[in-house]
């Protein structure tokens, strides 16, 4: 499931195709998406001159010029490329929008959980956005607020900060990395985080996901990013799916639990 670094990864790959480009046409080849897709939206941004391209969470927003957003989610398996216009189409691309400079912005995904809405003013108070926690590379991420909000939490820290209650965008990868590289064990009950632990995690997690976005995320089956490659971070992995291989740092090696329902890696040397 392509997650924020992978997100991240396609807006940056798509924003010099598509910033001050007239947007000729929307053209909807399948509208039965997560949500159907409005019938009434190709009319509506036939036309438009595309402002820039945003990310909140795992969501794009194309900002157009009469104030109104483009919001897509790229769901389990989908993705965005641009393509010239005459690119043949595949069985799951299911939207095109075609600029004026010849190319197109193609919407892929297989499973079609992925979904397009239309918001007109202030894309923040859409009530898909409008009560997002916040963004981990962001201000109101740090140690101070994850400390604070951790206090009276039992729960395992490694599902505390996959919570989109509290942070946005950490996805199961990227939470176990970051706790390896904090040296917090994934099982710690979230209230027995110190100060300087907070401090340590805070940091792990922009690490990792910077990294994430600067080896263009991790691929471990269906993400491509704008230019059709895949992501190079899993060559960096030091837990995640390593179980029964020998720690990195310490040679101990990795082990595997279920939390959650998803599978978490750590080693139990380097993480307590």
């Amino acid at each position: 499931m392509p997650e924020l670094p992978e997100v991240e990864t396609t807006r940056r790959g798509i924003e010099p195709h598509v910033a001050g480009r007239r947007i000729l046409q929307l053209a909807v080849h399948e509208p039965r998406l997560r949500w159907p897709v409005d019938a009434a939206m190709p009319g509506l941004v036939a036309g438009q001159q595309v402002r820039g391209v945003r990310r909140r969470a795992k969501y794009l927003l194309i900002d157009l010029a009469d104030d109104s957003s483009l919001m897509l989610h790229l769901g389990m398996s989908g993705s965005l490329r641009v393509l010239p216009q005459d690119t043949p189409r595949l069985t799951h691309d299911h939207v095109d929008l075609l600029l004026d400079s010849g190319q197109t912005l193609r919407f892929n995904d297989p499973r079609r959980f992925g979904s397009l809405h239309r918001i007109e003013g202030d894309a923040d108070a859409h009530p898909l956005l409008c009560k997002l926690a916040p963004e981990p590379l962001g201000d109101g991420f740090d140690a101070a607020y994850l400390h604070r909000v951790t206090r009276r939490k039992r729960v395992a820290i490694k599902l505390l900060v996959m919570d989109s209650h509290l942070v946005v965008g950490v996805g199961n990868i990227y939470a176990s990395e970051a706790l390896f590289r904090a040296g917090i064990r994934p099982g710690r009950a979230a209230k027995s985080l110190t100060r300087d632990e907070c401090a340590k995690l805070v940091k792990a997690i922009r690490a990792v996901l910077a990294m994430a976005i600067r080896f263009g995320g991790t691929t471990l089956r269906d993400f491509v990013g704008a230019d059709g490659k895949p992501g190079y971070f899993r060559r960096k992995l030091y837990a995640y799916e390593r179980a029964g291989e020998p720690c990195r740092r310490c040679a101990t090696p990795i082990r595997h639990t279920v939390q959650g329902q998803r599978s978490t890696y750590y080693c139990p040397s380097c993480q307590s």
